[in-house]
């Protein structure tokens, strides 16, 4: 097997050899033993755990660092190792099918912001110590962006010949935001630098604007049901972004940092920000309201034109006449996505990922070093690949191999169960059966399957890659 695992080495920084007639660029198979991902996956282990004594941590974080995902660089900062940052270009591509099927347009702004749109818009005072400011070699006063509702809608203004059939108008972008957090926690959950798909959505009449709200928040439940995510939109406060009408889309969990109150029935929820008093019934069926907590992953906002009216940003009407275009704003916290879904997917030891966004597919376990079925188990395995290269070439790019095989089977099948990859195959004792029989684990389903080569490549037709 050695020679084996020596061929797959020396083909994998290129990518691997296609099969006779097979066009097009090779996919790489990932070695796990290539991958830079740092473990630490002792089991009850504080390793990898970030905080000073006595400062809380949480499930996600913990796993995170463990599973070599990401790396503190300083206070409520980190470092996206290769494996988040496939799973981050994956969500990206999954937010970028819902926005732009809701006729969004995608951009970037920089996120270096003058001072001077801050101060127009009154929230250079308003956001206080949170927003990071910083001055150039000139004197001029600039912040690094938490939110772009001032660039966007100088962008826009500036659009002088605007006319009303140019609208609705959707522009987003996904792109790292800052924020001077006080306390930062929990790993990605509260960071000080972090990425958020923000829309700005631009419509002509009040009536329009809110069904371009509605519109987005269908696509924001699209996304979420797609990635399996149990969610709940709640009413919510518009604080320092303001507006007229604002939700929250939640994932109860116990390390939420708000608290909401929802109706048994569905007919009712809010978070408790928005409550006068102390609210314990439904306002719609009177049935007695239940108590949770819950991370913030995406919050939406009815604006008006509380910030066209201050740049101006008008189109043209059908009469000709200028008018203020109604605003809305959009944001999904990206990376507390990811980290959110861990938190509440996970078990405390194992990661689970929405299998739409697992950094990996799948892993193969070739044999241990020096058992019976090593050799034939690691030519079968790799002609397993090479048959999921030719027929499910997707997937053939979404594969590690963990060529650990000093190893034995059961503690790297136990480190891919942490690592939380949907799919582990097994290439164990009964390979030397006839016809040879691989064994599958289907973390995310909870089974063990034992399957033929075609058996094996029939189960993973199922698998979605964005």
């Amino acid at each position: 097997m050695e020679a084996l695992l020596r061929r797959w080495r020396v083909l994998a920084p290129r990518g691997c050899r296609p099969r006779h007639g097979a066009t097009g660029r090779a996919k790489q198979l990932v070695l796990l033993s290539r991958l830079f991902q740092p473990l630490n996956l002792q089991t009850g282990s504080e390793a990898g755990w970030d905080g000073r004594a006595g400062e809380p941590t949480c499930r996600s974080q913990r796993l995170m660092l463990q599973a070599g995902l990401i790396q503190p660089s300083g206070p409520g900062c980190y470092h996206y190792l290769p494996p988040t940052v496939r799973a981050m270009e994956k969500l990206v591509k999954v937010v970028d099918e819902e926005m732009q099927a809701v006729g969004g347009q995608k951009l970037n702004m920089p996120s270096l912001s003058s001072a001077e749109l801050w101060r127009a818009s009154g929230r250079w005072d308003q956001m206080g110590p949170e927003l990071f400011r910083l001055a150039d070699r000139h004197g001029k006063d600039y912040c690094l962006g938490p939110t772009h509702e001032e660039a966007v809608t100088e962008l826009v203004a500036a659009q002088s010949n605007l006319s009303y059939r140019q609208l609705p108008l959707r522009l987003y972008q996904v792109t790292r935001k800052f924020r001077d957090e006080p306390k930062p926690r929990f790993g990605l959950l509260r960071g000080r630098e972090f990425y958020m798909k923000d829309m700005y959505t631009f419509d002509a009449s009040e009536e329009a604007a809110r069904q371009t709200y509605d519109l987005v928040c269908d696509a924001y439940r699209s996304l979420f049901d797609r990635l399996g995510l149990p969610f709940v939109k709640v009413k919510a406060a518009t604080g320092s972004i303001g507006g007229t009408v604002s939700h929250e889309f939640q994932l109860p969990a116990d390390i939420g940092e708000d608290r909401l109150v929802l109706c048994p029935h569905g007919h009712f929820a809010a978070n408790v920000e928005t409550l006068n008093g102390e609210q314990t019934s439904c306002p719609t069926c009177g049935e007695n309201l239940t108590w949770t907590k819950g991370i913030e992953v995406g919050h939406t906002f009815y604006l008006g034109t509380k910030y066209s009216s201050v740049f101006n940003a008008a189109f043209y009407s059908p009469e000709n006449k200028p008018q203020l275009a109604e605003m809305g704003c959009y944001g999904l916290g990206m990376t507390r996505i990811l980290a959110a879904s861990i938190e509440v997917l996970s078990t405390e030891d194992s990661i689970r990922w929405p299998s739409l966004i697992a950094p990996y597919q799948l892993c193969l376990i070739p044999p241990k070093r020096g058992s019976r079925e090593e050799e034939e188990g690691a030519t079968l395995l790799e002609q397993v690949y090479n048959d999921l290269a030719e027929v499910l070439p997707h997937l053939a790019g979404d594969s590690v191999l963990d060529d650990r095989t000093q190893m034995t089977i059961g503690k790297r099948l136990k480190d891919a169960n942490k690592l939380g990859y949907p799919y582990v195959v097994v290439a164990g004792k009964r390979v030397r059966e006839d016809p040879p029989v691989f064994e599958v684990w289907d973390q995310n389903a909870g089974e063990v399957l034992f399957l033929t080569k075609e058996g094996v490549i029939e189960l993973l037709s199922k698998v979605r890659v964005p």
